[in-house]
């Protein structure tokens, strides 16, 4: 299947799409306007990056461990790279960390995109492939499955490039940034414009443009982590689009169902550091606020507990004894004392109990804590708890 430059470079069924627009959109300003701490999306940033280079470079077949992958995103200074999959991450991320510094009002023409593959490809497959450069005459290239043939090598390869350069810039204009970014990432593909590194060229360009609808600096979302847990869809919907002379349709719906479940789980995650926040500041609150010098050595071993717990999604009863063992072993019966915190945090309703892990006990914070409770009935909840004994089964 050779390559043909389309007549119409955005051209798609706005009706059949509409549905996924609106949902991805409102999924993106919900990430956008939600509030948070600088700290938090820093973090959930990197997690993201990481998530996009490894995905962007397991779609095109790298192999590598949690390790090598954790080896490939060191500083430059600190690591040492020895196969190709590690070096294509390292060569991936420093693509996406340019790509963020990208002003919004720079044009997205060709020197961008060669900016794009030069970061791609030099220190990972620039032995083959010239980084930044656009394949030459006689220099032809198949890809996919069926095979599909890129643009003719030389002066027609040119062309089109070029002639993609323009749309992004003309034609593309006045379709929804969201769409734009989809197109873009598509046309780069099909029409393959380099020696190695195009699919991984139109991805990140794609992040690029993704840019400016919003999803930048404080949500940046992994599209190529879910273009690689949907890799039998993505390479289903690219041939579909191929075939039905470039109607971009179903590729949208795919792309756009991405951004909108990407944007969830983003939000999910920042969401959940807004419940542990205010989780952490009641606690500290109410049990630092407890009357008799007892309580309050009990309530600095339970504010333990609660913290070790808010830094994992739970843990089981041995771990926390683990955990906290320095807090306990002056006591005459320490298992009992721990117990006995636990008894009381879940009377509290601060903490749930789940039977997991074989018989161990599996512990957690209740989020939804905050809401339930107020300071009146926090000390009300203090004067009747259980007796020790009670989930004498913890034992």
């Amino acid at each position: 299947m050779r390559y043909q430059p389309p007549t119409n470079w955005i051209k798609y069924d706005i009706g059949a799409v509409t549905s996924e627009l609106v949902d991805a959109k409102a999924a993106v300003y919900s990430v956008k306007t939600v509030p948070y701490q600088r700290a938090w999306v820093e973090s959930l940033q990197e997690m993201e990056l990481k998530r996009e280079v490894a995905g962007t470079s397991r779609i095109e077949g790298a192999d590598f461990t949690e390790g090598e992958l954790d080896e490939a995103l060191k500083e430059e200074s600190e690591k040492e790279l020895f196969t190709r999959s590690q070096k294509q991450v390292s060569a991936a991320m420093r693509a996406y960390r340019w790509i963020a510094t990208v002003p919004d009002d720079q044009p997205v023409d060709t020197g961008p995109i060669l900016e794009i593959h030069r970061y791609i490809v030099t220190g990972a497959d620039d032995d083959h492939c010239p980084p930044g450069e656009i394949r030459g005459r006689d220099q032809n290239v198949l890809f996919g499955s069926p095979r599909h043939r890129g643009a003719e090598g030389g002066e027609e390869c040119a062309r089109a490039f070029n002639r993609l350069a323009e749309a992004v810039q003309k034609d593309f204009q006045g379709h929804d940034p969201l769409i734009q970014a989809l197109a873009a990432h598509y046309h780069l593909a099909a029409l393959h414009p380099f020696l190695d590194g195009n699919d991984r060229t139109a991805r990140a360009l794609e992040a690029l443009m993704l840019q400016r609808a919003g999803l930048r600096d404080t949500s940046f979302i992994a599209m190529s982590n879910y273009y690689y847990d949907e890799k039998n869809a993505y390479l289903r919907v690219l041939n579909e689009v191929w075939a039905s002379g470039y109607d971009l349709t179903a590729f949208l719906k795919l792309g756009l169902r991405g951004i909108y479940l990407q944007s969830q789980r983003l939000l999910k995650e920042i969401q959940g550091h807004i419940s542990k926040a205010l989780y952490r500041d009641l606690m500290h609150d109410l049990f630092r606020t407890t009357r008799t010098p007892r309580k309050r050595v009990i309530a600095k071993r339970q504010l333990h507990i609660l913290t070790l717990l808010l830094e994992t999604d739970g843990m089981t009863v041995s771990k926390i004894i683990e955990r906290t063992e320095g807090g306990y072993r002056t006591l005459k019966d320490p298992r009992g004392a721990l117990i006995r915190d636990l008894n009381e945090l879940f009377h509290l309703k601060a903490i749930g109990l789940e039977q997991k892990h074989g018989r161990d006990l599996w512990v957690f914070v209740r989020l939804e804590w905050p809401t339930e409770i107020t300071e009146i009935q926090f000390f009300e909840d203090l004067k009747s708890l259980p007796k020790g004994k009670t989930l004498s089964f913890l034992r």
